[in-house]
């Protein structure tokens, strides 16, 4: 009877094996679907809250966050077998914005089936894209200026904007603080992110998988690159980076910080 159950048991198991792998390795995957990449913002190990929480840099300065916004663009997919799929590029432009729940999922449809395994995007608008000008960007530069993440036409995008109040040491009263990265004389500040699945995303007609990256917004200023608000600050203005040798270091902290947390399938 033990052997019976032994055996049931493991013709279970193998048989539970053979479809997962059917399901991961359906060589009949054809036609498209759809992905959705889910940005969850993080400030270190706690989940971001705007407007209250206290935030400690490894600088010894405490942030309170009130907004922050970035532009993702060019995203690209690349497949277990090494292809890859470039998103159309006029429909690859999104403001996600954490006080705006509905923006922190992009939603890319019309993909071709298949296992994939790597994500690629950017971080603002790319100059090449810019260069063609005010009446190409048409409808998304309109919708940037709504969501205060462009100057003028002439200024061109903000690609991300982090802002609040803080304190340290020496700034003993909540002072302003704004860091918007972008076009800065000779540097265009834009960036791209690679980032690995722990997990293959199965894109299916039936099967649209979630890509949950968290996004941990203490690296701006607090990555690889150290920026303390303290020595920005401007007085009453409080200290604002927007220009100067700072954005390009800021930009670089950029590329580490996100990160593919997991891969839901179903």
């Amino acid at each position: 009877m033990t052997f019976q159950i032994k055996y049931i048991f493991a013709v279970m198991a193998t048989a539970l094996t053979l479809a997962s792998c059917s399901n991961d390795n359906d060589t009949a995957a054809s036609g498209r679907g759809k992905l959705e990449v889910e940005f969850d913002n993080v400030f270190g190990e706690a989940n971001l809250i705007l407007n209250g929480q206290e935030n400690m840099t490894s600088q010894g300065e405490t942030l309170t966050v009130s907004d922050v916004k970035y532009i993702i663009s060019n995203i690209e997919l690349t497949k277990e077998d090494g292809t890859v799929f470039v998103y159309p590029k006029s429909e690859s432009y999104f403001i996600v914005s954490e006080a705006n729940d509905v923006s922190h999922v992009l939603e890319l449809a019309n993909i071709p089936a298949g296992n994939y395994t790597r994500i690629k995007f950017g971080i603002g608008v790319d100059e090449a894209q810019y260069n063609l000008g005010e009446t190409v960007q048409g409808d998304f530069f309109a919708a940037a200026q709504n969501e205060d993440m462009a100057w003028s036409w002439s200024a061109g995008y903000k690609h991300l904007l982090f802002e609040g109040t803080f304190t340290s040491s020496t700034v003993g009263t909540a002072t302003p603080f704004m860091v918007h990265t972008g076009k800065s004389g000779a540097n265009y500040n834009y960036t791209a992110v690679t980032l690995d699945f722990p997990e293959k995303a199965l894109v299916r007609t039936n099967i649209t998988p979630d890509v949950h990256i968290f996004a941990d917004v203490a690296k701006i200023i607090d990555g690889s690159n150290k920026i303390k608000l303290t020595d920005n600050n401007m007085g009453g203005m409080g200290a604002m980076i927007m220009s100067g040798e700072n954005l390009p270091l800021i930009t670089t902290n950029l590329s580490d910080m996100f990160a593919v947390d997991h891969v839901h399938n179903d």
